[in-house]
């Protein structure tokens, strides 16, 4: 049960990562401090951009979604639902973080703080299913 119980905790840490680069990629694109983030040079090149971030910012909302949906199954009973759920959204989120650094290794920091929680997550997940 102590499993479960983290694997829900760092599912819900996830989604609230990912949550908030929704924010950031989707709501937030051309806000100076946004574009600090993701260190975008100028607001030239954070509207050239803002579109492919915009639908980047949902894949992100998705995933939030799908981690806490996952977590309010596995929390009313529906163990075999809400952990496929779990599992299936943490382990896109840690595959994620993967092609971010295949891309560009100076993306190390970002993809720990995107698939860190879900890699603990993914792992705790499948300990709980067996």
């Amino acid at each position: 049960m102590r499993v479960l119980v983290t694997a829900a905790v760092f599912a819900v840490i996830a989604a609230a990562i990912h949550l908030y680069i929704f924010v950031l990629e989707s709501l937030r694109w051309t806000a100076p401090a946004t574009m600090a983030v993701f260190r975008i040079s100028s607001p030239q090149e954070a509207a050239y951009t803002q579109s492919l971030a915009y639908n980047q910012g949902f894949y992100n909302l998705f995933l939030a979604v799908g981690a806490m949906l996952g977590v309010v199954l596995l929390g009313a009973g529906s163990r075999v639902a809400g952990l496929t759920l779990m599992s299936f959204t943490s382990a896109s989120m840690v595959l994620a973080a993967l092609v971010l650094v295949i891309s560009n290794r100076r993306m190390i920091r970002p993809a720990l703080i995107q698939g860190g929680p879900a890699l603990i997550c993914l792992a705790f997940t499948l300990l709980g299913a067996s």
